[in-house]
């Protein structure tokens, strides 16, 4: 009998499909694992790594996005008369720039939890003058309008840290403690990590000392506290550290902790540093449980730099967190020009605190001002009871490192007679003689603490209504004033007034100025590029 032939062709191809598929799925069995050490050792994490032609590859990338970001709700206009006071907390960690970078570069939108303005404001340097007087910084201000909203003013307000020789710098004790575990495993974490903590190390002195801790399963010592001037040896140790395992990040801080201490430098630089794309998943992993170890840690005297790596699995709010209560900084490492910006041109902000719990309390007279909104820093509001309060845990300031706040004003009188807010019924607020009379249109109030110190001090430096055209202001106002933009347009603010790519472009290209490492130029082509994929 004849067997049609449609019929003996479909049997023919999936006889063959049969064949190819048998072999697929038998040419790594479980008990051929089970014989490669290798292969049990490498393949704890089924889910990360793949098997090729008998070699360990490239970790693959998760099938989904696990990046977790803390919520961040935007700050809006408050009315002066029942809000006066506005409190927060400084801010120098600058993840978020490198890390909203990192989407754009792969043509992507971040999310906007991932967009934390005052951290794009302030990865740049500004031209601020030094200090000449008893405080280790310069509180500078300047009033002009708003580029992105006729009628209303902003308010440009600068710290600038003491610069340092690093010749001179305080001894250091540094310990690495270095995320080994199997997510690590690429070249843009634990590859990248490695070359540019050897840049760190290259700048290294006699004087200043380093150990290096690893975690993954468990922690360990792989290297013992070493001078600076063994360079080979430290670099050595660092070349021969493979990923692998799980996560016991809290083990790891443990001890790296007690390697600081047992190192501890008396009036030196004691610090741990940090490196891991943030997967706790073994050990303490809770925010609550991490914060409460590392606060726990910090009233030795060491603090604690975190440097973010990686995609896919980031988890930027955990180690936001741990650097906060570290007494330290957070930066995102997205490639090597990027670890050469933080650990080697600002080692001095990275590495030497000149103070810690900096707070600001702006006041405005609402006489000239109706409203007025902070613009970032929405997770570094404090209470205004806390700017008083020495115990109140704040942010620190590195040496030559420069901080930046934009306010945003609503002057009195331009149509903002009625409140959302009944009035009050058992007590009025009134404006003092002495608010009708002053030509100030806020007060700006300071308080920091030495390194070591327990007491705060208290800077004051009011702020005159005199304001100048904004076309001119310094560089230093205009360019942040774009960055802010910027960053209101990647939240998709709800503040924007008239801003767009366009603009921010062209402002930040007037504003650019001397821009010796690029960082402005590269700003703008960021913002041509965010334009060109999502602008309207």
């Amino acid at each position: 009998m004849r067997i049609p032939f449609k019929l003996f062709y479909c049997s023919l191809v999936f006889l063959i499909l049969l064949v190819l598929g048998s072999c697929g799925s038998n040419k790594y069995s479980n008990a051929e694992y089970a014989t490669d050490a290798v292969a049990t050792e490498q393949f704890r994490d089924a889910n990360t790594y793949q098997w090729n032609n008998g070699a360990i590859a490239d970790p693959v990338e998760p099938a989904h996005n696990t990046e977790d970001y803390s919520s961040i709700t935007e700050n809006n206009f408050k009315e002066v008369k029942n809000d006066p006071l506005s409190t927060f907390s400084i801010d120098v960690d600058r993840a978020s720039y490198s890390n909203v970078r990192r989407f754009i570069n792969n043509n992507e939108k971040p999310p906007k939890d991932a967009v934390r303005i005052e951290e794009l404001i302030n990865y740049f340097d500004y031209d601020y003058p030094q200090p000449d007087g008893e405080h280790p910084f310069e509180v500078v201000t300047e009033l002009s309008d708003s580029p992105w909203k006729e009628g209303n003013k902003l308010v440009h307000i600068g710290l600038q840290g003491r610069k340092m020789d690093f010749s001179e710098a305080p001894n250091s004790n540094i310990v690495f403690l270095l995320d080994v575990s199997g997510s690590m495993n690429s070249s843009n974490k634990l590859g990248l990590l490695k070359a540019g903590l050897k840049l760190l190390v290259n700048n290294l002195r006699e004087e200043d000392r380093v150990a290096i801790v690893v975690y993954a399963g468990a922690a360990g010592l792989v290297l013992e506290s070493t001078p600076g001037t063994r360079k080979n040896e430290i670099i050595g140790a660092m070349d021969a550290l493979q990923a692998g395992g799980s996560t016991a990040g809290a083990e790891g801080i443990h001890l790296a902790y007690k390697v600081a201490k047992e190192n501890f430098i008396e009036g030196g630089n004691n610090r741990i540093i940090l490196a891991t794309d943030g997967d706790f998943n073994v050990g303490v992993s809770s925010d609550g449980g991490l914060e409460r170890l590392i606060e726990q840690k910090r009233n030795d005297g060491i603090f604690l730099t975190v440097l973010g790596f990686g995609m896919g699995n980031l988890k930027d709010n955990k180690m936001e967190t741990l650097a906060d209560k570290g007494n330290g900084n957070y930066a995102y490492i997205d490639n090597i020009r990027e670890a050469k910006k933080v650990l080697v041109t600002e080692m001095g902000g990275t590495l030497y605190t000149i103070a810690k719990d900096v707070k600001l309390q702006i006041e405005f007279n609402p006489v000239y001002v109706h409203a007025y909104r902070l613009i970032g820093y929405e997770n570094r509001l404090l209470n205004k009871e806390d700017f008083n309060d020495d115990t109140k845990d704040a942010g620190e300031l590195g040496a030559g490192h420069t901080v930046t706040a934009l306010y945003e004003l609503v002057p009195t009188g331009k149509g903002n007679s009625s409140s959302s807010v009944d009035p009050l019924k058992y007590q009025n607020s009134s404006t003092t003689d002495k608010a009708m009379s002053s030509k100030e249109l806020m007060n700006v109030k300071l308080r920091y603490k030495e390194p070591t110190g327990t007491s705060s001090k208290l800077i004051e430096k009011p702020v005159s209504t005199q304001g100048i055209a904004l076309n001119s202001t310094s560089n230093n106002f205009r360019f942040s004033a774009a960055v802010a933009s910027y960053g209101m347009l990647l939240r998709e603010s709800a503040h924007l007034g008239n801003a767009n790519y366009n603009k921010v472009m062209d402002w930040a290209k007037q504003a650019k100025g001397e821009d010796k490492e690029g960082y402005r130029a590269e700003f703008i082509r960021m913002v041509e590029s965010t334009g060109l994929l999502f602008g309207e």
